[in-house]
């Protein structure tokens, strides 16, 4: 399930490990998203909904929501695939994966990513853990060339 780091760095953000940080998140997808594409495309909504649950699923389920926890939030360009990057501070060695109960309350998170992604995995990077998604790159928006633009972020 590992994936190498490659392509074009979009955007970035470092969030602290709090719930409030996963809205942070959506819309740090959805400008980075829409400075380069267009406002219907499709894909937008499931890029976000992925970036709310891998966000999410990092503070809950890692140290990132322990006191003094972040979050970081990568979007890349990779040769026209889009990917979402969601690293956490650890887990004591656990990883994500889809829970086979489908009819629970809870647990659906990676499921649902599961289901909107191209495809998605993980990679360790020391002790953290680093949730990746992919997602066909939206149709540049108009007027623009190549889609492209600065890239942004910093830290929430």
């Amino acid at each position: 399930m590992g994936e190498a780091r490659d392509g074009a760095v979009i955007g970035e953000v470092t969030l602290p490990g709090v719930l409030r940080s996963v809205g942070c998140a959506r819309g740090f997808v959805r400008d980075a998203v829409l400075a380069r594409s267009r406002r219907d495309d499709p894909v937008l909504d499931d890029m976000v909904t992925v970036a709310s649950e891998t966000v999410a699923n990092a503070i809950k389920h890692t140290a990132s929501g322990l006191e003094g926890g972040e979050v970081r939030v990568v979007l890349r360009d990779v040769g026209g695939v889009y990917r979402l990057e969601v690293g956490d501070d650890g887990a004591a060695g656990a990883r994500p994966h889809v829970k086979d109960e489908v009819g629970a309350e809870t647990g659906r998170g990676m499921r649902i990513v599961a289901a909107l992604a191209s495809r998605w995995g993980f990679r360790a990077d020391g002790h953290r853990t680093v949730v990746w998604a992919e997602f066909p790159a939206p149709a540049p928006a108009a007027g623009s060339r190549d889609g492209g633009g600065a890239p942004f972020g910093g830290r929430g």
